[in-house]
């Protein structure tokens, strides 16, 4: 919600009951009067309870409710929910709550302590929440009256610092004030000193009265059922358009409500078990099962799967559309709902992940689309991981069946194992979900500590949750050297020295570590320390590492380590090429693409594999072409352009296959640096800091596809530049298969912190959606995308802009 927005709810919409907590009452009592019968030795505790009437305009509404009797204190603490029977609805703006504190053990003349009434609403009609400090008037009943003679709220010129603070700390318990745990500590503590300062500074002979009324998610502003009419504008002469107000706008209408409520009544059950759909009704529910998981059901669509919901259960795509027209405040249709889906056609995993997005709040909804998970192996599992551990948003509880579920199978993969744990890490920096996740991670630490060993070499579970733990203190101290080698004056190569110098000499146990580590990327390899020598430092403004680390098996592995930059964007994008490489390869199409592994440590910090390569900018400074460059790796001389065939088809279907996802993602700030070419023809994309159609150059194209690659394969007249062609319209069909699987993907992300998805979300999903074209069949898709991709390429301004970005390198 932004900072001008006020989100609110209307009494008159509330149709819940009132309710309020009375708490305790402050003070000293008076005296009891001993009895002449009784003699005075005798110890008499107070009998006391309290009386609440509810006054509507003045006159009673409603019988009044008491408390318990209450004998034990000082303090006096009932801490009773009371609820009336009157609804919120009920409510008049002069509604007032009348409390009257009596003592049975007192005669019947002294039973009387005090009372005191409390309007409901403020002077800005606004239902007063939370906890509300009365004034009793000692010896007087509550007065119900407008206006009360015995108002509970302190007068103005009497209120004081203990009264100031009472507010804050009412406004504090609403949420109103950001809680800062050190802070409040303090704050707390200052606190309880001045309220005993002011009580013995006053010899308070006060009684005060505690009652906690009911919170809502936003505030109540008051209203009377029935129509909102405003006044009229008056008429004028002049042509200026006059705005009449229409109070039936945006409320439901009674007959068709009443028409829905009888075609949905569970006495039609047994007729609609025997209904089958008309050819022109099965066409329109084959159209509305084609619909992507973004779009909502108009009225008749979901009337129409509702009445046809028996005769649909064998279709198991069917069941996320149905549980989308279900009413779920309609308890009686919402169990029957819960009835069938527990028979219905057992879903698809990509079908279980649109059931986990924030539009299904049902928790046996959510528990069955846990359950459907459970079906999935644990490459697959992985592949879903980032996106699940975000699902934990939108679950109803700390420790929901998808806690539990994604923290059993983690305990049998500690590579499931250890992302869970660097992904649930990252999300304790957001401090409106920190309490969740943080309950998350506990739950993972005390499950994997529990683990024993099962005697076949494996460790126990103590000892794999302390080589994850270990993960953490190798990233710290990583942060550390980079802290240190950024204040080095002086060039790169300066700075290089330090970082050895430092691996050598005062943090010598990074070069050899006591016990091997998992490697946070592949947790499936441990790693033993760091080789100096072979580390460097990128040239560029954050200066990141680039590390090569000794692993157990005798190898080496080499990975970047970046500090001061969100990565959480790049990860998202390479965990989906990872994906799409994948639902290619399922089809027979290996596009050579190179999904490099990336994770973020941090808010700010993370690590990437290192691969072996050169940007395109360097190869073609260094050697004019790319074929050029390709032929000092593999030449032949009866080749095509001189170069194997097998490197010059490997380069052909890495671009294709990086032109197809770079479109669907809408991936941005393409230029001749970010794009790297392998020794072996793969080419690749590296930093996404625009995605989703964001891009800071101006009139992009649609596909990012240079002329530096048509020329390397044979211009656009080519035989290799159409196997190019064909290799793009394949695996974009390939993918528009599984849109569903990508669009429930980027749903679950939609409450995350990634920048291009934060800012937006419902219009970057959408995006995403546009990108597929679903609307279109295979052999149409074909034709747009040859002309999407000769239309690119005949785009002369990107070269433009390549040009002065090559300037803006040159002079940076």
């Amino acid at each position: 919600m932004s900072g001008n927005e006020f989100r609110f709810f209307l009494s008159c919409d509330i149709n819940l009951p009132v309710t309020f907590r009375i708490e305790n009452l402050e003070g000293a009592l008076p005296p009891l009067p001993t009895p002449i019968n009784l003699p005075p030795t005798e110890d008499r505790k107070p009998e006391l309870y309290v009386e609440c009437a509810l006054f509507i305009d003045g006159a009673p509404f409603g019988l009044p409710t008491r408390t318990r009797l209450q004998s034990s204190g000082p303090p006096l603490c009932w801490n009773e929910l009371i609820t009336l029977s009157t609804k919120y609805r009920d409510l008049t703006a002069h509604s007032q709550l009348a409390f009257t504190v009596w003592d049975v053990s007192r005669g019947k003349e002294d039973a009387l302590i005090g009372g005191a009434t409390i309007l409901l609403f403020s002077s800005k009609k606004q239902l007063k929440t939370g906890k509300q400090k009365l004034r009793l008037w000692q010896g007087k009943e509550a007065d119900g009256s407008f206006p009360t003679s015995t108002p509970g709220k302190v007068p103005r010129h009497e209120r004081g610092e203990l009264e100031r603070l009472e507010k804050l700390m009412n406004k504090y318990e609403r949420g109103q004030i950001p809680r800062i745990d050190w802070l409040d500590r303090l704050a707390f503590k200052a606190m309880d000193k001045v309220k005993e300062r002011e009580r013995n500074k006053t010899g308070n002979s006060h009684l005060y009265l505690v009652v906690d009324f009911c919170s809502f998610e936003h505030r109540v502003v008051f209203q009377e059922s029935g129509s909102n009419f405003l006044l009229p504008p008056p008429i004028v002469t002049t042509n200026e358009l006059v705005i009449v107000w229409d109070p039936e706008v945006g409320k439901i209408n009674p007959s068709e409500h009443k028409q829905i409520k009888l075609a949905r009544s569970l006495t039609r059950g047994i007729i609609d078990k025997d209904l089958k759909p008309s050819n022109s009704e099965r066409k329109s529910i084959q159209r509305i099962l084609k619909y992507p998981p973004t779009r909502t059901l108009n009225g008749d669509e979901r009337q129409l799967l509702w009445k046809f919901r028996f005769s649909l259960m064998s279709e198991k795509r069917a069941l996320t559309k149905f549980l989308r027209c279900v009413e779920w405040s309609d308890l009686q249709e919402a169990k029957q709902a819960l009835e069938l889906m527990s028979k219905w056609e057992t879903i698809d995993v990509c079908d279980a992940l649109e059931l986990l997005s924030p539009v299904f709040e049902s928790e046996e909804v959510r528990a069955y689309a846990v359950s459907v998970l459970e079906r999935a192996d644990d490459e697959e599992l992985q592949c879903y991981l980032l996106q699940l551990v975000q699902a934990l948003r939108f679950e109803r509880s700390d420790k929901s069946r998808l806690t539990q579920f994604l923290v059993q199978r983690s305990l049998r993969n500690i590579e499931l194992a250890s992302f869970l744990r660097w992904y649930v890490a990252v999300e304790l920096y957001d401090p409106a979900y920190a309490k969740r996740y943080y309950c998350t991670y506990e739950i993972l630490e005390d499950n994997m500590m529990k683990l024993a060993s099962t005697g076949n070499g494996n460790e126990d579970g103590f000892k794999l949750w302390q080589s994850l733990v270990r993960q953490t203190e190798l990233t710290a101290q990583l942060c550390s050297i980079m802290r240190d080698v950024r204040n080095v004056r002086g060039n790169t190569q300066k700075k290089i020295e330090k970082l050895r110098q430092l691996l050598s000499g005062l943090l010598s146990e990074l070069t050899y570590f006591e016990e091997p580590i998992r490697s946070p990327l592949s947790p499936g390899i441990l790693i033993s320390g760091i080789e100096p020598s072979e580390s460097s430092i990128f040239k560029s403004a954050l200066h990141p590492l680039r590390l090569s680390f000794r692993t157990a098996s005798g190898g080496s592995c080499k990975v970047i380590f970046k500090k001061g930059d969100d990565i959480r964007q790049d990860q998202l994008v390479i965990q989906m090429v990872s994906l799409m490489d994948r639902l290619l390869k399922a089809e027979n199409l290996d596009l050579c693409l190179t999904p490099y592994k990336v994770l973020a440590t941090g808010q700010d910090e993370g690590m990437l594999e290192f691969i072996p390569s050169r940007s395109l900018a360097q190869i073609l400074s260094e050697h004019r072409s790319i074929i050029n460059y390709l032929q000092k790796f593999h030449p032949d001389e009866h080749g095509p352009f001189g170069i194997t065939a097998t490197c010059l088809d490997t380069f052909i279907k890495s671009c294709a296959g990086y032109s197809v996802i770079t479109y669907i993602l809408g991936i941005g700030d393409r230029h001749l640096d970010n794009l790297l070419l392998r020794d072996d023809g793969r080419l690749f994309h590296v930093d996404f800091g625009f995605i989703l159609g964001r891009d800071p150059k101006p009139f992009p194209p649609p596909m990012k596809l240079c002329k530096e690659m048509v020329e390397a394969m044979g211009g656009t007249e080519s035989q290799y530049y159409t196997r190019f062609k064909t290799y793009c319209c394949e695996a974009y069909n390939i993918l528009r298969k599984s849109s569903n699987l990508i669009l429930n993907l980027f749903h679950l992300m939609a409450g995350s912190n990634i920048p291009d998805i934060a800012s937006d979300p419902e219009k970057g999903i959408l995006k995403l959606q546009e990108k597929f074209n679903l609307d279109l069949d295979d052999e149409a898709c074909i034709h747009f995308f040859q002309g999407l991709i000769t239309d690119s390429v005949n785009a002369l301004f990107p070269q433009m802009v390549e040009t002065i970005h090559r300037w803006a390198q040159y002079w940076r």
